[in-house]
């Protein structure tokens, strides 16, 4: 009789892993985000010196690394399922670092924007660590887990225009993108040295079909109107951003500090979801992932329209934090009941489509509260942004009605 070795311990894997995820989608956050607070001066650097076309070709090269990640993570979504996700994190991470450092290379704005679609193209960290913990994790632990990596993209958010703006000070923009490329280089080295995919993963990939992924999905309808909610959520999510400047700017009734001011409400806002994201997947995984899902959705919606009529800085603040607290409750608890209705060889795929979603909600949510400012006010935007968390409201609480057997087989 042969001796059949132990299977590893996957409570030590996943948690490891959660670490290297957390760690990496960081790091290369860090690396998408650095270039708000310096990317018009790398364009004038670059040679554009008239003001339009410098607004004109920062717009076009900060959303080309979004478009170019939209149309892809369906793909790599994909090819994780086919061949494992621990190679789709080693392919983004190394790619992204060699992208990231070719930006500081760039000698005019035409390449500048076709490296930052490379960006886009070869990236997909953030996003495959997230089908990966979603993939990994038992059941009972996932909205937890998928809240503390959503903690860490954040932070990183947090972290990128800082230090974007420190690394342009000291060393110069070129320079900040060499840098940039170098620590997402570690990331990459984090993840091939120390990422570990489960083995139950890679026997399931090498069994299923090219042709199985979506085929095998036994709930189509409920992953729909999920992945149409995760569109919705992140559409109002984004949306007020780029008004909080000028609506701070119109609660203090100057010009003076509002950089600094508005700053200050990002970054709370920020703070508030990175707090609550572990606390609230926790809290999902003991009480419904829909449960609270409903109940973040009730909370933000509130927050937004008080956000409306509040005149006051400081309560205005206090509620942008408390709004960053309601929404560190929307993303894991979405992706968490997704994963509950897909099978593993699955995962990739529909976890892309999500991501593809959200990317087109957090497109599109800026340009339209933009022009719905411009002419209404930045007040509407708030009251605009609570109708359609209302309306994600809605939506959940008919996924949670009408497909509640769905959920409850998976839980079986």
């Amino acid at each position: 009789m042969t001796n059949t070795p132990l299977p590893p311990d996957t409570s030590l894997i996943w948690r490891r892993n959660l670490l290297v995820c957390a760690l990496g989608s960081f790091t290369t956050i860090i690396g998408m985000t650095l270039i708000l607070p310096i990317l018009p001066l790398y364009v004038r650097d670059l040679g554009v010196d008239d003001r339009a076309a410098v607004t004109l070709w920062s717009g076009l090269a900060y959303a080309a690394t979004f478009l170019t990640a939209a149309l892809t993570a369906p793909l790599w979504g994909y090819l994780g399922d086919r061949f494992g996700r621990k190679p789709m994190l080693i392919r983004a991470s190394l790619g992204m670092a060699i992208a990231m450092s070719l930006i500081g290379l760039a000698q005019d704005v035409t390449q500048l924007v076709l490296l930052r679609l490379l960006v886009g193209l070869l990236g997909g960290y953030a996003s495959g660590s997230t089908i990966l913990v979603a993939a990994q994790a038992p059941k009972d632990r996932s909205a937890w887990a998928l809240g503390t990596l959503s903690s860490a993209i954040m932070a990183g958010t947090i972290a990128g225009p800082l230090i974007g703006g420190t690394l342009a000070q000291t060393i110069g923009v070129q320079g900040a993108f060499l840098a940039t490329g170098g620590l997402i280089f570690l990331a990459f080295l984090g993840t091939t040295l120390f990422l570990k995919e489960a083995p139950r993963l890679a026997r399931e990939t090498k069994m299923s079909k090219p042709s199985s992924s979506w085929a095998a999905v036994p709930y189509k309808l409920p992953v729909i109107a999920l992945l149409s909610l995760s569109t919705l959520l992140m559409f109002a999510t984004i949306s007020v951003e780029p008004i909080i400047a000028e609506h701070v700017r119109f609660l203090t009734g100057s010009t003076d500090d509002t950089a600094l001011y508005a700053a200050v409400v990002f970054s709370i806002t920020a703070f508030g979801t990175i707090l609550s994201s572990p606390n609230l997947g926790k809290l999902a995984d003991r009480m419904g992932h829909m449960q609270v899902l409903t109940l973040s959705l009730v909370a933000a919606t509130l927050f937004l329209a008080a956000q409306a009529v509040v005149d006051d800085l400081i309560a205005f603040a206090i509620l942008r934090f408390l709004t960053g607290i309601a929404l560190g409750g929307i993303t894991p608890t979405v992706v968490a009941t997704i994963r509950r209705l897909l099978p593993d060889t699955s995962v990739g795929l529909v976890l892309g489509y999500n991501v593809s979603a959200q990317y087109i909600g957090q497109v599109a949510g800026p340009v339209l509260a933009g022009w719905l400012g411009g002419i209404a006010g930045t007040h509407s935007v708030f009251i605009a942004t609570a109708i359609i968390t209302a309306v994600g409201l809605i939506t959940a609480t008919a996924i949670r009605r009408h497909f509640r057997h769905h959920l409850a087989a998976w839980e079986a």
